[in-house]
């Protein structure tokens, strides 16, 4: 008998709601795939408390951290369809002046539950805060990882092009644009050497109408809300992840809902979702974020 034979809620009774308790709880009792994308940022090890005994983040050690993640997403993995995905957005630890690698553990912990690796992203903050060390870089950046639940997933590339930089102001080319659609007009001809579609001028094969595949760098300013006591990720990153892998009508889970950035997103971009959090004053927060937003 699956999960959702067994369950007390009937998906609708899950689609569009803030649901409140243990996140590991609460996904053991959702049904079987019913969920499009998780889009989520979990609570980073000892970074900040929450205000619940039910938190993950809190841990004595990050094997336990680890470990209570990967029961998570283990739930969540049957909650997703094979189709679908997960983005992961998560930050590092210092201790004692050493980092600690956490997102990677986390990313290979998850890895070994059977989540497939797609991608390793980096978010870079262009207003990160200035921060006082003179040992090691100023920190302004966090990863997000990109996982599929199978082989063959729905990933949308054109959803989320970007311009294309060659030709442009901002192309670091020599030659300026003179051997644009011209037959053997390879710009740098050692740098592009191998390459025979430029050197046969076939530009449409070169260059997507549509712009460029997105890379992996994703440069995107820190979002505030006032509301929130703590930090939120801005609607500029999940709106992306939104566009590539969750089809509209599709349904989208954060399992660490916060201020629910998530959800408010998916709504506006026309998207179902699902919404848990430990903190019962998170969710009515979400609430009514949504409420005002979403009228």
């Amino acid at each position: 008998m699956s999960r959702s034979e067994k369950t007390a809620l009937p998906v609708t009774d899950w689609i569009n709601q803030f649901h409140c308790g243990d996140a590991i709880e609460v996904a053991r009792s959702m049904p079987d795939d019913i969920v499009d994308t998780i889009v989520t940022s979990p609570p980073y090890f000892q970074q900040r408390d929450y205000g619940s005994d039910l938190q993950i983040g809190q841990e004595k050690s990050i094997d336990l951290y680890v470990r209570r993640m990967a029961d998570l997403f283990v739930e969540l993995k049957r909650v997703v369809k094979p189709t679908g995905s997960l983005w992961m957005v998560i930050g590092d630890k210092y201790i004692k002046g050493e980092l600690q690698g956490v997102p990677w553990r986390v990313c290979l912990a998850l890895k070994d539950t059977g989540w497939r690796l797609r991608s390793d992203c980096i978010w870079h903050k262009p207003n990160a805060m200035p921060s006082s060390v003179k040992t090691r870089p100023t920190t302004d950046h966090e990863y997000i990882f990109f996982f599929s639940n199978e082989k063959d997933y729905f990933y949308d590339a054109d959803a989320i092009r970007e311009p294309h930089v060659t030709f442009s102001e901002n192309s670091k080319m020599k030659g300026g644009r003179n051997h644009f659609g011209k037959r053997g007009g390879t710009p740098e001809a050692g740098k592009n050497s191998g390459d025979n579609n430029l050197h046969d001028g076939r530009w449409d094969q070169a260059f997507h109408p549509k712009g460029r595949n997105k890379r992996t760098v994703w440069s995107i300013t820190l979002s505030k809300f006032r509301d929130a006591h703590f930090a939120v990720y801005p609607q500029k990153l999940v709106e992306t992840c939104i566009n590539a892998s969750c089809p509209p009508g599709g349904v989208v889970l954060d399992p660490f809902s916060g201020a629910g950035t998530t959800a408010l997103t998916a709504k506006e971009m026309g998207r179902d979702f699902i919404a848990i959090d430990c903190n019962s004053e998170f969710c009515q927060m979400a609430k009514d974020r949504l409420a005002k937003r979403c009228r």
